[in-house]
């Protein structure tokens, strides 16, 4: 048990110096190619386009570093196992087809996505604007699609978990119930992705927390990938505290929203997920709850701006108030989550 926590450790170290070796040649990249955000000014978001006019220019698709690095991490022990087997290498790999294959494909996959929604914000005339909100959901439900027949299908899995209940096999009801998880979890993550350090601080804690999960279920590989992404996070945090170097984008928030609804899957926690995620599930109500108002009520508002990060700074919050409070509500959050946890598999074991 001791060398699955050294492991844990010393792979997010290495992933953590790797991101931070790799963040002046992709400054330079993005500086170079202009890739810079664009604030929308448009008419449709007034509030936020006042609040934020002076971050245009200021680049975006920074998650590259997050998921660039973790893939060149677990790709480099991947493959020095196989060319060095015996060595300490190979107890190093922790790709896994049970435990992290899906995961890191679920990753990439989003994050590819991700970075080509990022592109057509960048390019797109008169205030920019990536894929509309319509068109993430239906994107977001494909890659869960696919996550859940892998599921279902290739892991014969349909086992489903109530904290303090029990499990439930749940039959084609699954794949309804995945998909769900995984699009909720990547909107949430992506509508919180609005202010230097936000998502970047709330992402670090869940994945700390989901890594803490994956250990004491005996999922070690997958408790070292968790690891990991936080090892990354922690360098992307380190230029993403205001003012921001840069920005995570979509191809960060994407990739980073879905994956972690695949290990909450993968952990059968997902009705721990919304606990953990408690600053997520605030955002994401925020944006429905508005928009719901809006319609039904004839174009009148709940709050001032939405989602709710920019509420608080419409009514004078300075930005760096609202993130550090918004980490804290995190973390007590997701020590909530992990003690409901550790309670269920106490009593149930």
């Amino acid at each position: 048990m001791n060398f699955f926590i050294i492991k844990s450790l010393l792979i997010s170290f290495i992933s953590f110096v790797i991101a931070f070796a790799a963040t002046p040649l992709l400054t330079k990249f993005l500086f170079k190619y202009k890739l810079g955000k664009s604030i929308r000014a448009n008419g449709t978001t007034p509030v936020f386009s006042k609040l934020h006019a002076h971050k245009a220019g200021t680049p975006t698709m920074g998650g590259i570093l997050i998921w660039g690095s973790v893939l060149l991490v677990i790709l480099l022990f991947y493959y020095l196992s196989l060319l060095l087997p015996g060595s300490i290498f190979s107890e190093l790999n922790f790709l896994t087809r049970e435990e992290t294959l899906l995961p890191l494909g679920a990753l990439i996959a989003a994050a590819l996505v991700g970075l080509l929604d990022d592109w057509i914000d960048i390019n797109r005339k008169k205030g920019g604007g990536g894929f509309l909100i319509r068109n993430r959901l239906l994107i977001y439900a494909a890659i869960a699609v696919i996550g859940a027949l892998w599921f279902f299908f290739k892991l014969e899995w349909d086992f489903f978990h109530i904290p303090f209940i029990g499990g439930f096999n749940i039959s084609l009801w699954y794949i309804p119930v995945f998909v769900f998880v995984l699009v909720a979890t990547s909107f949430s993550v992506n509508e919180t992705d609005g202010l230097d350090g936000l998502a970047g601080g709330t992402l670090l804690i869940s994945y700390a927390a989901y890594g803490v999960i994956s250990f004491s279920m005996g999922k070690y590989d997958l408790a070292v990938f968790c690891a990991a992404i936080t090892g990354a996070l922690l360098t992307f945090l380190w230029y993403n505290i205001a003012p921001a170097r840069f920005y995570m984008g979509d191809t960060g928030a994407m990739s980073l929203g879905i994956t972690l609804g695949v290990i909450a899957m993968l952990t059968n926690t997902a009705l721990i997920l919304p606990i953990i995620g408690l600053v997520f599930v605030g955002e994401s109500l925020s944006v429905i709850i508005q928009l719901t108002s809006k319609k039904i009520r004839n174009g009148k508002k709940v709050f001032i701006s939405t989602p709710i990060h920019h509420h608080f700074e419409a009514i004078g919050w300075p930005e760096t108030k609202i993130v550090m409070r918004f980490w804290v509500i995190s973390g007590m959050a997701a020590a909530i989550g992990l003690m409901l946890f550790l309670l269920d598999k106490t009593l149930s074991g």
